[in-house]
């Protein structure tokens, strides 16, 4: 069985070295340095950010979209950094890094630009589980969501034929990729967004969520786990926009209420992500699904009665 998973283990890391994993952009890698030093504040974030124009523009663009409601411009990257806050700044500039790096495998089924948006439906669920859970600062549950599925172009790119084929056996919702990866290869796309992860030196505490998103049955209830883990896991079970089912409804409402406290209902928390995604998309540039949350929750319920 070792010998089975180390070649497992092998044949993945083959994979992403033969898809030439791009390295992070100079100021990106910074930002990452000077957030292991506590004592590093707004002016010293400052620095990288504005040597890059492109970066300095989306940080602003950012900052100043209705998602923060300033009442007045913010132009300064310092004060920028002052008031979102440096973990905020941190975590946007790896997105958007990481987002620009990504390939566009044009493989079959799969549509990049439904896959962020996904994975922007799912960054703004985990906040708000991270927040029932007892998170005050939910910047890296929101992420990690953000960055779950990064590795899936980069795989598709490499093995265009079986992400085809997986992609094609999904049948619109009705199986998880990460299930037929696993079946195929003896490893899933989380696997390779950890390993991603730690090339490029993230911090652990995005590392951790990459690797477990796909379990969510094991670490939602689990209280060992942080509440960023148990959080992405949680928003991971949320529908794919291109899908025509939510095959993993019942199993995320139910998990739901494991966490839910005094929080709102499933229907309000749908809402509310719904809400928070028109808000966030126009910053960066994403245009809305055919079908909200709602809209597919509002499909199950119809459905089953």
């Amino acid at each position: 069985m070792a010998s089975i998973e180390a070649t497992q283990t092998s044949d993945l890391d083959r994979i992403l070295a033969s898809g030439q994993l791009p390295a992070l952009p100079q100021s990106a890698i910074r930002i990452l340095e000077l957030s292991k030093d506590p004592d590093n504040g707004p002016a010293e974030f400052a620095v990288p950010i504005e040597s890059d124009a492109g970066l300095t523009g989306q940080v602003l663009q950012f900052v100043n979209s209705s998602y923060f409601g300033f009442s007045r411009e913010i132009s300064s990257i310092k004060l920028a950094i002052t008031l979102v806050g440096i973990r905020t700044i941190k975590n946007f500039t790896l997105w958007s890094a990481v987002f620009s790096l990504m390939p566009n495998p044009k493989c079959g089924p799969l549509d990049l630009k439904s896959l962020w948006q996904d994975s922007l439906r799912r960054a703004l669920a985990a906040r708000q589980i991270g927040k029932l859970l007892g998170l005050k600062d939910a910047d890296e549950a929101f992420a990690a969501g953000l960055l779950q599925d990064m590795a899936i172009p980069l795989l598709a790119k490499e093995l265009p034929e079986a992400y085809v084929e997986m992609l094609n056996g999904r049948e619109q919702g009705k199986h998880r990729l990460s299930d037929l990866e696993r079946e195929r290869f003896g490893w899933t796309h989380a696997e390779a967004a950890e390993r991603m992860g730690r090339r490029w030196d993230l911090p652990n505490e995005l590392i951790e969520p990459l690797a477990a998103h796909i379990d969510a049955t094991n670490i939602v209830g689990d209280k060992s786990k942080s509440a960023g883990v148990r959080a992405v896991a949680l928003s991971a079970l949320l529908p794919a926009s291109i899908d025509e089912c939510w095959g993993e409804c019942t199993q995320f409402e139910e998990l739901y209420q494991t966490v839910r406290g005094t929080g709102p209902s499933v229907a309000e928390f749908l809402a509310k992500v719904d809400e928070e995604f028109l808000e966030f998309a126009p910053v960066l540039q994403m245009s809305a699904p055919a079908k909200s949350l709602v809209d597919c929750y509002n499909d199950v319920a119809a459905a089953t009665t």
